[in-house]
């Protein structure tokens, strides 16, 4: 892998990794390259407890950790001190359907940076699937309740940045194949709709704002779709208005997909703040 980039602010990223300990050494050889100050990742698929800290800790971060026995799970690695640390987001129970939410999909911590804080949230939405149905309902309550956490988060007048697997695909573009989609839950009007509700309080997509040309993807199946170029985009990057001001580079790091024997299915997305 070449990935290496001259850097001269806070360097965040996010990568569903589709099992931590099944990644662990591609993981550990992209951080090495990328040298990014804060990861997000999702579909970690493991306990707190079984979250392998030490070869983390060994490259110079700290771990906060939201792990689920081999489902979800997400965690927050961090070259800066982590304060505030909150896993899952408020409203999970009771859920319209009378359940409650015990999945582990949700993390945020604010990081002081040299010249200024922010706050980072990782996240993996529902996937939805099959649609329709009781999972999609789900999906759709779980992003409504983003939504209304996002709101709030606004008012404290400091960068936000609300990154991950949101599970969408925002538009046509956003697709190789769009009609091959059109009856997945990641592809229908509402989850668009959500995703939108959620800009139009004030987030911007930071991959957008600066690549606003189709062809670009995070997630490629394991069924041929990476050598065909199938992908579709879905990891994304939501900036409040203060840390959009302060968006210097945003990029998809799509070497890592072909850069080891037994990749996840998603690769990394980084952005980098003048924090």
């Amino acid at each position: 892998m070449r990935l290496r980039h001259e850097f001269h602010g806070l360097k965040i990223a996010t990568w569903n990794v589709n099992s931590v300990k099944a990644r662990l050494e591609p993981a550990l050889a992209w951080l090495k390259e990328a040298k990014p100050d804060v990861v997000c990742l999702q579909e970690i698929k493991t306990v707190d407890e079984g979250f392998p800290r030490e070869p983390f800790e060994a490259l110079g971060y700290n771990c906060a950790v939201h792990g689920q026995k081999s489902y979800n799970g997400v965690a927050i690695l961090s070259r800066h001190p982590m304060e505030d640390v909150t896993p899952r987001l408020p409203g999970g129970a009771p859920l319209p359907d009378g359940s409650s939410d015990d999945h582990a999909r949700y993390l945020e911590a604010v990081i002081a940076g040299k010249k200024g804080v922010v706050r980072v949230a990782t996240i993996y939405a529902p996937n939805g699937n099959p649609w329709p149905g009781p999972k999609f309902d789900f999906k759709l309550a779980w992003l409504e309740r983003l939504r209304l956490h996002a709101k709030k988060l606004l008012k404290n007048e400091e960068p936000v940045v609300l990154m991950g697997d949101y599970n969408i695909i925002p538009q046509d573009i956003d697709a190789a194949r769009p009609k091959a989609w059109i009856k997945d839950a990641l592809f229908q009007p509402e989850s668009k709709a959500a995703l939108r509700r959620i800009e139009n309080l004030g987030y911007t997509d930071a991959f957008r704002s600066l690549h606003p040309e189709g062809g670009h993807y995070t997630f490629w199946d394991y069924f041929g779709s990476w050598e065909r170029n199938n992908g579709i985009r879905i990891d994304h990057i939501l900036l409040s208005p203060q840390g959009l001001d302060r968006l210097k580079k945003v990029g998809i790091d799509k070497e890592v997909r072909g850069a080891c024997e037994k990749p996840s299915d998603h690769v990394p997305v980084w952005c980098e703040l003048n924090i």
